[in-house]
């Protein structure tokens, strides 16, 4: 993969293993010669990532509507700065420009980027592979609701397995770059719940 977009939180609660979980991504991705796709905050958890990126030498691209630029929350020193007209340009930007999705610990925001371009996968509009970062359990209750939701019959068993998930980011970025995602495959081989 030559750049992986990573959907995180613009806040950060000051945990010091969560901040070294992001820059050992950044590292990962630097090492790797691989871009980060973001949107383009320099606050919260996106503006750690984004630093520990451009520090090590790596490069980013930011994607972030006008308003959020007229707030002064843009990050300046990003290798690409994309402004767009709103939330959904932004997304589809990101999704254009990268070639995996990566999620971090974030609020309402980071989960609606995150399930849209899942869904996005579902239905076979890109063939991305979509990985969670599970850093120190923080999605764990997520993770269990989609098993519910395959109980219960909600959710195809194949599309939950569109989720790649680790709490290394050695380990996820090694999984998404073996991983052939085939979205056509996966919404038809699986259209009737056993």
């Amino acid at each position: 993969m030559r750049s992986i977009c990573v959907f995180c939180g613009a806040n950060f609660n000051g945990d010091p293993l969560l901040k070294h979980a992001v820059e050992e991504l950044a590292e990962v991705l630097v090492n790797r010669n691989i871009t980060l796709v973001f949107g383009g905050g320099k606050v919260g958890v996106m503006g750690i990532l984004a630093d520990a990126i451009l520090n090590n030498g790596g490069k980013a691209i930011g994607v972030i509507p006008q308003f959020l630029m007229d707030k002064e929350v843009g990050h300046p020193g990003l290798t690409e700065l994309h402004i767009v007209d709103n939330m959904h340009q932004r997304k589809q930007m990101m999704n254009d420009l990268c070639e995996g999705i990566i999620m971090l610990p974030g609020g309402f925001g980071t989960l609606e980027e995150f399930f849209e371009v899942l869904t996005w996968l579902q239905l076979g509009l890109h063939n991305h592979p979509v990985g969670i970062l599970n850093i120190n359990g923080f999605y764990d209750l997520l993770l269990q609701q989609m098993d519910l939701m395959v109980e219960q019959r909600f959710l195809k068993p194949a599309n939950r397995q569109l989720v790649i998930t680790a709490g290394d980011a050695i380990e996820l970025v090694n999984l998404m770059e073996n991983c052939k995602v085939n979205p056509d495959e996966v919404w038809f081989r699986d259209r009737n719940l056993t």
